[in-house]
């Protein structure tokens, strides 16, 4: 699908509630092999992590990021795009809502990991301007009880 510009003030951006979980957890566990958990969710809001779902306006959740700050630097911990949202720019439009939302709680950047095997989101961060910065071994798990590597991934603010 040919990615396109959205506005934003068309869409509904708001802060995600544990009553959004139901409908985030089945986004999450639909496009990643290894999901996040409802607790994981559930625990992130509770620490105040900053937490965003974007929606169509008829409601339908179209994606959501989480940010941890630590200090001066944020850490984006899960961003995703359901299924059917996919492939028309709206990864990195949820990238670019967590990089200012970051930048506007004074962070100096944003770090992540990344599966090398996830090449949709290396491609989005690639082109965002995120650097790789180094390797954590064994970080994911993988299929047939195997580890995956992450991609440590910076963004200077």
């Amino acid at each position: 699908m040919k990615q396109q510009a959205w506005d934003l003030a068309r869409l509904v951006y708001e802060p995600m509630q544990e009553s959004d979980l139901d409908e985030v957890v089945a986004v999450e566990e639909a496009v990643y092999p290894h999901p996040w958990s409802r607790a994981n969710f559930s625990d992130s809001l509770s620490q105040g992590y900053h937490a965003w779902v974007l929606r169509a306006q008829d409601r339908e959740l179209m994606g959501y990021f989480l940010v941890m700050g630590i200090v001066d630097e944020a850490h984006l911990l899960n961003v995703a795009v359901a299924r059917p949202w996919q492939g028309r720019g709206l990864g990195r439009l949820l990238v670019n809502q967590a990089v200012a939302l970051s930048r506007g709680l004074g962070m100096e950047s944003v770090l992540l990991e990344v599966r090398p095997s996830n090449g949709r989101a290396l491609e989005i961060y690639q082109r965002y301007g995120f650097s790789e910065i180094g390797r954590r071994k064994g970080y994911y798990p993988a299929a047939n009880s195997t580890r995956e590597d992450a991609i440590v991934m910076r963004y200077a603010l």
